[in-house]
């Protein structure tokens, strides 16, 4: 197993990716404590995860707060005595419809979980894997960083801004030995299809609503996909893979750890300028 005795928080894990995530990591040998705002939900996650091995720990938590995130660290660390891995999955979809027309409130809150939502964990708990010379972090990001979201601004300005804060923590923390990467897990069939498919067309865009109503129907990308890309990034398979974007549904992950030469000090799964050149052109002399 990947993950053999080893332990991991897990951020929106009550549900859809960071569930499955959670249960792929017990499958593989790991302890998990499962972070999330709705208490309820997350309670009902854990018990019916607990019987699949390992231990399995749940502690609400918002994110996007600073306090709530130091008081789930110690948490971690007085009930399993170490941490190995962070998943940092929680995040929203943020208002639908043109930028300069949807609630600046409901953007900024938006930004808040999924940016802020992931770089106050990593704080908190890279202190510890600094101590203990090792760590994981993984976050998810997805198409909104890499491509224009039409009338979802907030969700792709914070997905983009996740990926280089990945690739920026990455370079702080290589002499550590702490790897850091983000993942692209492809069309989930999760609660942020429903969101576009109620929002409508005209909210979202007629593409991009009609995109949605296509992965809802045939199921999108399976989260297993994901959730098992996260666990080849959380495992010593991956030791040395660091500062990388990486596609689930896409890339040939599996096998990474052969080309750790050619992935280090290269730009490839880096979000990066493209210049005239890149593309053939000879602007400089015109």
């Amino acid at each position: 197993m990947k993950l053999s005795s080893q332990t991991a928080i897990i951020t929106g894990a009550s549900q859809g990716l960071g569930k499955a995530i959670a249960k792929e990591f017990l499958s593989q040998g790991s302890n998990v404590v499962l972070c999330a705002r709705d208490a309820g939900c997350l309670e009902e996650t854990r018990a019916e995860l607990a019987p699949l091995g390992g231990r399995v720990l749940a502690r609400a938590c918002d994110v996007s707060s600073e306090s709530q995130v130091a008081d789930l660290i110690e948490f971690s660390l007085n009930e399993l005595g170490r941490l190995d891995a962070l998943v940092c999955n929680a995040g929203i979809y943020g208002p639908m419809g043109p930028t300069d027309e949807v609630d600046l409130q409901e953007w900024i809150r938006a930004i808040e979980i999924n940016l802020f939502g992931t770089l106050i964990p990593c704080r908190a708990i890279i202190p510890h894997f600094k101590r203990i010379g090792r760590g994981k972090i993984v976050m998810v990001s997805g198409g909104g960083a890499t491509n224009p979201l039409p009338n979802i601004s907030s969700y792709a300005a914070s997905k983009a801004a996740l990926v280089r804060l990945m690739e920026t923590l990455a370079e702080e923390l290589r002499e550590h030995h702490i790897d850091v990467n983000a993942i692209a897990p492809g069309a989930l069939k999760t609660r942020l299809i429903d969101q576009v498919l109620t929002a409508g067309p005209e909210k979202t865009s007629p593409a991009f609503y009609a995109m949605n109503k296509k992965w809802a129907e045939d199921g999108g990308t399976p989260l297993e996909l994901g959730a098992s890309l996260c666990a080849y990034l959380a495992s010593a398979e991956s030791d040395g893979i660091t500062g990388k974007l990486i596609s689930a549904k896409w890339d040939p992950w599996a096998r990474l750890h052969e080309y750790r030469k050619e992935l280090a000090g290269s730009d490839i799964y880096c979000l990066r300028r493209i210049v005239p050149e890149d593309r053939g052109q000879n602007w400089s002399e015109a």
